[in-house]
């Protein structure tokens, strides 16, 4: 075992016993795992010579993980819900406009599924957001999306939770390229130096994960 694994199962009581934070939350392992996570943090930062207990200083790094390994659970269930929403909104639209011979409105879109109006309204918030950064852009001329130029903040939360649980099945250099770009909120020209790659190379690559994602998606909510 290594020294960190015996850090772990030293205070392994204590991560355990921190978890009744999350009473509501329904896997006390993935709390406990997040909770290790912290604790290794706080040993890497730790020092001696502030006259605190270990278990006293690391104890808000283990909850901040844990809270933030439950804000990441909710985000799941919200984002699978609005892609639903937002094909089924599509299919209400299609239908309506051929009924109406006019785009419906919101609330006739509302009153179609049988919803209160500021859902279709949020889930449409979040469509056009997604919209917006692939509208192309120009940077000495030459068109760029947004996406190209910033970092991974700005992506929209759907496809970044599928990102998550894909991670591992990505072959290099998709990998490390989603891992720089969605996790480590590099641009495309940081990534592409980082990686001896061209940002060309980087943007082709992103794309076709980004489509195949956002492709795995959609089927999956329909």
């Amino acid at each position: 075992m290594t020294k960190l694994d015996n850090l772990v199962l030293e205070h392994q009581n204590y991560i355990y016993g921190l978890t009744k934070y999350f009473d509501n939350y329904s896997s006390k392992e993935d709390l406990f795992q997040a909770g290790a996570i912290g604790l290794i943090n706080a040993y890497e930062k730790f020092d001696p010579s502030l006259g605190v207990k270990f278990t006293t200083y690391a104890f808000s790094y283990i909850i901040g993980e844990m809270k933030k390994c439950v804000r990441q659970e909710r985000d799941i269930k919200v984002g699978r819900k609005i892609t639903k929403m937002n094909l089924q909104i599509e299919k209400a639209s299609i239908i309506l406009s051929q009924k109406l011979m006019r785009e419906p409105k919101t609330e006739e879109i509302a009153s179609f599924l049988e919803v209160p109006e500021y859902i279709v309204l949020e889930a449409l918030k979040t469509k056009y957001k997604i919209q917006s950064i692939d509208e192309p852009i120009y940077s000495d001329s030459k068109p760029m999306s947004l996406h190209e130029t910033i970092s991974s903040k700005c992506v929209d939360i759907n496809t970044l939770i599928a990102l998550k649980q894909e991670l591992l099945s990505l072959e290099e250099p998709e990998k490390s390229i989603m891992e720089q770009r969605y996790f480590n909120d590099l641009t495309q020209a940081e990534t592409a130096s980082l990686l001896g790659l061209s940002q060309v190379q980087v943007s082709r690559k992103e794309q076709k994960v980004l489509t195949y994602l956002r492709n795995n998606l959609m089927d999956k909510a329909s």
